[in-house]
């Protein structure tokens, strides 16, 4: 009598709940960072608007010896008009001849799943004695006429947060 030891073959039930339930741990895991990370590339299109017109701020600066003033934001030439954009709306500068220039990057909420709201971050200026401004990232304020709301640390360009 010859009796055939036959090999288990596939996996079992509970192996195979074991791994769905591993999959499911990470993906609901994984889901929300992801969705935080989409937001973030997509603040890169403020960010390099906002890299644009502190350039052109300084260069002015640099040229005239001066800021333009409050209610001359216009002589440095940054386009401040709405932009055709999904996430970025517009560019807001406001001068104060005692603080320096601050530039305002305006945000559509939408983004982030808030439609109703507008929200905004900052370069802010300081000028020094040897032509030059010295520019520091914040989240913003309530001073430009178009978002009293910051934008969300988390969704901030690593040097804002």
């Amino acid at each position: 009598m010859n009796i055939q030891k036959s090999a288990q073959k596939g996996f079992t039930l509970i192996e195979l709940m074991i791994v769905i339930a591993i999959v499911g741990i990470l993906a609901a895991i994984a889901l929300p960072a992801y969705q935080d990370y989409i937001v973030r590339s997509k603040m890169s299109e403020p960010s390099a608007a906002l890299a644009e017109a502190k350039t052109t701020i300084a260069e002015f600066y640099a040229a005239n010896a001066r800021i333009a003033g409050t209610g001359d934001e216009d002589d440095y030439g940054v386009v401040t008009t709405a932009r055709n954009s999904e996430i970025f709306e517009r560019i807001d500068v406001i001068d104060d001849a005692t603080l320096g220039p601050k530039i305002y990057a305006v945000v559509f909420g939408s983004v982030w799943g808030d439609d109703g709201t507008d929200y905004n971050y900052m370069l802010s200026g300081t000028t020094n004695g040897d032509g030059s401004i010295t520019w520091k990232c914040k989240p913003g304020d309530n001073a430009t006429t178009f978002a009293t709301v910051a934008v969300p640390n988390k969704y901030l360009p690593a040097n804002c947060r």
